[in-house]
């Protein structure tokens, strides 16, 4: 059961005293900031972030009881709210004052329900009659109001992501009014209305902070299904996605790896919906859970203090317990046991888990750590034989190379605007980045194809149609096919005696021409003795590789042959004699070296009158060895007119 797991908690938690009568704990979802607060802050205040280094400890006047602390952007300014009617500041700019200043909100009779720093020193107060927009001068200890705006307000949300704050108005709390704040202003939004499944009578709180998750992301228990609303800065806010949970109770939300997980806290599961694998037909999408429902991996709780034995095993974490805190996108919080944990998605187990390789490979292109994932459920697809799992197979490859040519294009016009420059009023164009899901012919070849390829008992045939599909992949993408897939083939078709058909796909040019696979053929001629003759045809059709084509004759001692096709193009008069004389030479074939020296003689007296050697072509050597074996007078004389 433990592989079917598919969630986890991170292995390294961010710990912290645990609340208690004397420690208070509080989160700040911007920051990701865990802060413990001890007597009111008399006997110390330690804030852990996500690493070490964003751990602060310090101490503060205790003042009564904190109801909220947060750090802005940078650990600049800590602010504190200890009544309903104003916060505190404290500067933790080297070189300002120190001393605590104080800001009342603007609103009369107004209680402060919280509020959320959206820049260093920028932030908003929200009360129960609106919202109250401050910059704040540290260097003074003074806020100035910015902008204000008053609605009634039952509770609130901030996405720290996007700067957006959601208020919930109206007597049941389902219209919400969004506002955003960017450099300095606030922007009223599109409100919008979440529909209730039930309308109470006479009109009450419907709507609950709980059942709202800034990622637009809105939950709602009653109805067991959770409702997805677009919220574009400019625009009405349209219900987009519905997820379908097939049960009741009480549920939180995060979101991973682009993944909504709903945990269901009575039955101690979690689900996760995909919202890009959506219904086609609807306007709203409705979504099924993606895999079945399982409970988060098992979590144990190291043991620590003096009176533990060094042996002792750790302790069980009691998972979906009502103490957990959820906040978005990825935390989970026990603030009974000081720990925060990043909740993570295990890829290898929804392998199992969703039969239809095609939703899986959808599934998983999408995830941030895919790559040998998906690399590994190939060559899965491929152990499985030839039991109709072909149109499978070939599902898979187009599905990878999509996203493969995706990214092709994407690099190629980035370099086509670097190359032409900037134009007036254009966007700076970004590089692509090239994420995980990105599988290319060297990944294919490495990890599945080449291992493939010497698997035994698996069919030669199913193995060469496997290689076939991936290039014909290729080529409906227009992906230029890299040699060394064509080399696989050849390879294959060779292994197993198939020299007709490896003839058939040269013929009809189904392995495209390449001076890597000539070469490769002329390695063949043993073999196969056809092979020579129809790596040279090839050699002829890519017309820019004579040079290539005289070095492959020459490294086979053909000399002569070499001779024959540097004259067949043209060639024979810019060609240097000294290369074909050393292969003559290394042939050891005496008569060989006569026919190919008095051969480049004759050229010598046709372009410039003299059989001799000009010193540039470093032929002295050979002049020497040709005395030596004919004698002085097999040389050939200048001719006279």
């Amino acid at each position: 059961m433990s592989e079917e797991h598919y969630l986890e908690l991170c292995e390294n938690p961010v710990q912290f005293e645990h609340a208690s009568s004397v420690n208070n704990v509080f989160f700040d979802e911007a920051n990701k900031q865990v802060f413990a607060v001890r007597s009111g802050g008399a006997t110390g205040v330690v804030v852990k972030g996500p690493d070490d280094k964003s751990s602060v400890a310090f101490r503060m006047d205790d003042k009564g009881e904190v109801k909220c602390i947060k750090f802005s952007i940078g650990n600049k300014i800590l602010a504190v709210q200890r009544t309903s009617k104003s916060v505190d500041f404290i500067n933790f700019i080297p070189d300002y004052p120190h001393t605590e200043f104080t800001q009342e909100c603007e609103t009369k009779n107004a209680s402060v329900l919280g509020f959320c720093w959206t820049n260093w020193d920028e932030i908003v107060f929200i009360t129960d009659q609106g919202i109250e927009f401050y910059q704040v001068f540290p260097d003074k200890r003074s806020l100035k109001l910015l902008k204000s705006q008053s609605i009634n307000v039952n509770w609130y949300q901030y996405c720290p992501e996007t700067a957006v704050i959601l208020l919930s108005t109206t007597v049941q709390g389902n219209i919400l009014q969004p506002f955003a704040f960017r450099n300095g202003t606030m922007s009223k939004m599109s409100k919008f209305e979440i529909e209730l499944p039930v309308v109470p009578k006479p009109a009450k709180l419907s709507l609950s902070e709980r059942d709202i998750a800034m990622a637009t992301i809105t939950a709602n228990s009653t109805s067991a299904e959770v409702v997805l609303y677009h919220l574009p800065r400019e625009g009405a806010c349209k219900k987009s996605h519905v997820l379908k949970l097939n049960t009741t109770g009480k549920f939180a939300l995060n979101i991973v790896d682009n993944l909504v997980v709903v945990h269901h806290q009575s039955s101690q599961t979690s689900l996760i919906f995909d919202i890009k694998l959506k219904e086609p037909d609807c306007a709203v999408n409705t979504h099924q859970p993606v895999l079945p429902a399982r409970s988060i991996h098992p979590y144990r709780i190291p043991l620590s203090g003096p009176a533990v034995v060094p042996s002792q095993p750790p302790v069980p974490c009691q998972l979906y317990s009502s103490s957990w805190s959820v906040f978005q996108p990825d935390i989970i919080i026990s603030a009974s046991e000081g720990y925060l944990w990043y909740l993570q998605v295990k890829l290898p187990p929804t392998v199992n888990l969703l039969q239809d390789k095609g939703k899986l490979m959808d599934f998983l292109l999408r995830r941030r750590d895919c790559k040998m994932v998906i690399l590994s459920v190939c060559s899965q697809i491929l152990e499985g034989g030839e039991k109709g799992s072909l149109p499978v197979v070939a599902t898979v490859f187009d599905k990878l190379n999509q996203v493969y040519k995706e990214y092709l294009e994407a690099e190629q016009s980035y370099t086509v605007a670097m190359e032409s420059g900037p134009s007036r009023g254009s966007v700076a164009q970004k590089r692509p980045v090239r994420t995980q899901a990105v599988i290319d012919q060297s990944d294919m070849y490495t990890h599945v194809l080449s291992s493939f390829t010497e698997r035994k008992g698996v069919s030669h045939k199913f193995i060469i149609a496997v290689l076939m599909e991936y290039i014909r992949s290729l080529n409906q993408f227009q992906i230029t096919v890299q040699h060394y897939l064509y080399e696989l083939v050849i390879k294959t078709l060779v292994q197993h005696n198939l020299f007709y058909m490896l003839h058939q796909f040269l013929q009809y040019h189904v392995l495209s021409d390449s001076k890597p696979l000539a070469c490769l053929l002329l390695s063949l001629e043993s073999t196969y003795p056809p092979a020579h003759q129809l790596s040279l045809d090839m050699l002829k059709r890519l017309s820019t590789a004579n040079d290539e084509i005289v070095e492959v004759l020459l490294s086979k001692q053909q000399v002569l042959g070499a001779l024959r096709f540097i004259r067949s193009v043209g060639g024979h008069d810019n060609v240097s004699a000294r290369k074909f004389l050393d292969a003559a030479r290394q042939t050891g074939d005496q008569m060989l070296f006569y026919t190919v020296f008095r051969s480049f003689q004759q050229r010598n007296q046709r372009l410039r009158g003299s059989p001799g050697f000009n010193p540039g072509e470093h032929c002295e050597e050979h002049v020497v060895h040709f005395k030596q074996l004919f004698g002085e007078q097999a040389l050939m004389k200048p001719s006279t007119v």
